[in-house]
């Protein structure tokens, strides 16, 4: 299976890997810097690159044939299984995630231990964020609070940490899980994402390492759903 490197450190921008296989304009590859959709956060985007070409990533996901990660390129670089090939992130695109996601957790903590709410759903994109919340109303006025006490945890620089932990002895922190319908897959050992004093969640994705560098959580604004899907809708600038 590809090595998931983002997941130690989120500010690789290039990579050199080797290439595992190739299924039409599908390559899979024995690591990777891009972070395939998953777990709510769209997937990366950048370049495959091999003796001075390039061939754009437009999508990277989890194959179901094989479960492995794919990585979809645009163009016609040729490439067979043992090449040695340079990935190059769109790092903007990446950042704006980053800083997207990290949010989105320190959000969904407030709500969680303010207002008991779970997330039913969500999306993190480059330009903006929304999660639904298993709320009655949406009370907009409850969705500003948030949002407010948000950006004062992001103003107090604290540091993110990133580990693993065994499934079992990670299971046992309250908290750990904020979704309403699912808990993380069964495996040996989940990675945690803990922002000490405010959130502790288990999650596979990338994030920034300061609260700091999330700017400025903007609310956009709040749709009702139907029950249980309260949605906020959010920004971070710059």
């Amino acid at each position: 299976m590809t090595e998931l490197v983002y997941q130690h450190d989120s500010y690789i921008k290039e990579l050199d890997a080797k290439v595992v296989n190739v299924v039409g304009n599908k390559v899979f590859l024995d690591r990777t810097i891009f972070h395939p959709r998953s777990g709510g956060v769209d997937n990366d985007k950048g370049f495959i690159v091999k003796d001075g070409s390039s061939a754009r990533v437009e999508s990277v996901y989890y194959d179901r044939d094989t479960g492995d990660v794919a990585h979809e390129v645009a163009g016609d670089l040729q490439l067979k299984p043992g090449d040695v090939v340079k990935l190059v992130l769109d790092w903007e695109r990446r950042y704006r995630l980053m800083r997207l996601h990290t949010a989105a957790h320190i959000i969904s903590a407030i709500m969680y231990s303010e207002y008991n709410a779970l997330i039913t759903g969500g999306n993190v994109s480059p330009e903006y964020a929304y999660d639904d919340y298993s709320l009655e109303s949406a009370d907009k006025a409850l969705f500003q609070r948030a949002v407010e006490m948000a950006n004062n945890v992001v103003k107090r620089g604290i540091e993110v940490k990133v580990y693993w932990l065994p499934y079992d002895e990670a299971m046992k922190i309250p908290g750990i899980v904020k979704l309403a319908s699912r808990a993380p897959p069964r495996v040996e050992k989940l990675r945690i994402v803990e922002i000490p004093g405010v959130d502790v969640q288990a999650d596979g994705g990338p994030h920034v390492k300061n609260t700091l560098e999330i700017g400025e959580i903007v609310l956009l604004r709040v749709e009702n759903k139907g029950k249980g899907k309260k949605r906020l809708y959010f920004s971070v600038k710059p």
